[in-house]
């Protein structure tokens, strides 16, 4: 009975990995996008399991990986989570999702980063003009869910973004849309998204005006007529996700999920992601996972957490997730997700 759901999955998954590799010789895309904050995952849950996600559901911040899995919540539910970045950046994310009965399931969530200050430093004064200054990224999603069977679901999210470089800043709009397909109830669950599909964009701000001098070899011309520097615009850091994954129930306090995710970036080459948690006695989890396999000059990947989840009252449920990731030269990272249900 298992391998009669197992196989369609990995057939499903094989296909898609061969779909999206076909770019054999292009260059390099890596650093060509911009808001890469846009890419740092919000969930401790599913950072240990490698971040792959795109075929799971159960928590509300799942929505990132696939806006669909947010019409697969059957209760309100609030998360927040915090990030020890890498370089000591600060990460936070918020996200609160409201199931309406014949509606769908309506979502909010908020995604912040911050460099924290920077000393400026120029050719001139390598060791720091006195000045400091800051990198900061701002998102607002507005997200929604339904299920068009009890078998399939689809979702949408729209996010207005901001980048702010000390006195210079960018904003637009991204999409991130998905679909998940469960084969079977407590089986096999197939997802497909698309994240951060938007508009280009470029810096504006007063860190790009200059005092200019039209023809410098004219002894006697203004050389302080204003302007400014025009920048190119980038695109989104888009993404692709296929995902497959599969419950096996060891016994009635014991379940092994595994899940697997082939990723095609805009801004990099494909690679893979794949992880397992073992959910015990209903209430607690430990999960590993591995992140870029296949990726070249990929920092790291090894992915490890846990979990533990509370019932209060029979009304309320309280979870608190940890996750470990080592990104190699650029040594590790630690998120706490902590989340209540009602």
């Amino acid at each position: 009975m298992i391998n009669r759901y197992i196989k369609p999955g990995i057939k499903f998954l094989t296909i898609s990995i061969l779909l999206i590799s076909f770019e054999a010789g292009a260059q390099s895309k890596t650093g060509t996008t911009i808001g890469q904050f846009l890419k740092i995952s919000p969930s401790a849950r599913a950072s240990a399991l490698g971040n792959a996600s795109t075929s799971l559901m159960g928590e509300a911040s799942a929505s990132f990986y696939n806006p669909a899995s947010l019409s697969r919540l059957q209760n309100v539910q609030v998360q927040f989570t915090h990030n020890q970045w890498l370089a000591d950046i600060d990460y936070n994310y918020a996200i609160a999702a409201m199931p309406i009965p014949g509606l769908g399931t309506f979502s909010l969530q908020l995604t912040s980063l911050n460099s924290g200050e920077i000393d400026v430093r120029t050719v001139e004064q390598p060791l720091g003009t006195g000045e400091r200054y800051s990198v900061t990224n701002f998102a607002l999603g507005i997200g929604y869910s339904l299920m068009l069977t009890d078998k399939v679901s689809v979702g949408l999210i729209i996010n207005y973004l901001q980048e702010t470089i000390w006195n210079s800043s960018l904003s637009t709009f991204s999409m991130s849309a998905g679909v998940q397909y469960s084969v079977q109830e407590n089986g096999l669950t197939l997802g497909a998204s698309i994240s951060n599909f938007g508009a280009r964009a470029g810096y504006e701000g007063r860190d790009l005006f200059i005092d200019y001098d039209f023809n410098p070899d004219i002894y006697g011309d203004n050389d302080q007529l204003p302007a400014e520097l025009r920048t190119d615009k980038f695109g989104l850091p888009t993404l692709f996700r296929v995902g497959v994954s599969y419950p096996f129930i060891i016994n009635e306090w014991t379940k092994v999920i595994l899940a697997v995710d082939a990723m095609h970036p805009n801004d990099n080459n494909e690679s893979i992601n794949a992880g397992m948690e073992i959910q015990l006695l209903n209430n607690f989890a430990l999960r590993g996972g591995y992140r870029d396999l296949f990726l070249e000059d990929s920092e790291g990947g090894l992915m490890l957490g846990a979990g533990i989840n509370v019932n209060i009252l029979n009304s309320y449920k309280i979870i608190f997730d940890y996750a470990w990731a080592d990104y190699g030269r650029l040594e590790q990272a630690h998120r706490f997700t902590v989340g209540l249900g009602f």
